[in-house]
């Protein structure tokens, strides 16, 4: 009897919230040219988007990606044409459950929501970066309403790939919704990642924790996510997050060492894509 070939090891490895300062886009080069970093998610209307694309055009292996923001942070359209989305600072706020129910119970809220996500869409093509991979500012795309216009409103920008935050040992809710998406997504044949790394250990992957995920790296298609930057208290940081610890992590050399030794596959979004 003939027994399947068990699946390799392919990893990506992305960090989040690019272009949202100057210590975050350096902490990304650092990390790419140094270090095992695969990936950056690009928040289009953050306050150093313009040093953040200058970088990554200057590194074109480095995959790029849209990170959606609704919630905490800056809107690309002007803050009167998405009323129902922000708070009175013009900006997005920090209840998330506010949010989601607007956009649940109120077809502006939703005609607002498209029209914002079609902007952040505009504003990525308009860098000339290849779009690399999408996500959303604190897995907003689990919210279904969201996810439908991401998935309708992506494709027609070449939306390839996309994150799905399930990672084992989650709690059980929000497994469930990110397997949801997972699933959903792929019926959209769109390349997902079939775990996530680092939602545990947001704002404090260090490098014993990265060593260990890369030593216990199971077969399959692996995103892990950082959030590295070269300072811990650059303006919008999060309280607490240890940003070096996380670039230390992707410039450990026995990291490096050991994707290398194991035969792990390792690259961006669209290496995975173009081969599937």
């Amino acid at each position: 009897m003939e027994h399947a070939a068990p699946l390799p090891r392919r990893l990506i490895v992305t960090a989040d919230d690019f272009g949202a300062s100057v210590s975050v886009n350096e902490a990304v080069e650092i990390a790419h040219r140094d270090g095992i970093l695969t990936a950056a998610s690009l928040m289009v209307a953050g306050d150093a988007v313009d040093d953040a694309v200058s970088r990554a055009k200057a590194m074109p292996a480095l995959g790029v990606g849209l990170h959606l923001v609704l919630v905490e942070g800056r809107p690309v359209l002007p803050p009167e044409k998405i009323s129902d989305l922000v708070d009175a600072s013009g900006r997005f706020g920090t209840n998330m459950v506010r949010t989601a129910l607007a956009i649940a119970l109120k077809p502006a809220a939703r005609r607002q929501l498209r029209a914002e996500i079609t902007a952040q869409f505009d504003a990525f093509a308009a860098t000339g970066l290849p779009l690399d991979h999408v996500n959303a500012h604190k897995h907003f795309h689990l919210h279904p309403m969201i996810a439908n216009a991401v998935i309708e409103i992506g494709r027609n920008y070449g939306m390839k790939a996309v994150r799905a935050p399930l990672e084992a040992g989650a709690p059980g809710i929000e497994r469930w919704w990110a397997a949801r998406l997972q699933r959903r997504l792929r019926k959209e044949d769109m390349l997902v990642p079939d775990r996530v790394i680092g939602l545990a250990w947001t704002g404090a992957f260090d490098t014993p924790r990265m060593r260990e995920a890369l030593d216990t790296l199971p077969p399959g298609l692996t995103e892990i996510y950082t959030h590295p930057a070269t300072t811990d208290d650059w303006n919008g940081a999060a309280p607490g997050y240890r940003y070096r610890d996380e670039l230390a992590a992707l410039t450990d050399v026995l990291a490096k060492a050991s994707i290398q030794r194991d035969g792990v596959m390792h690259g961006n979004f669209s290496r995975f894509t173009d081969a599937s």
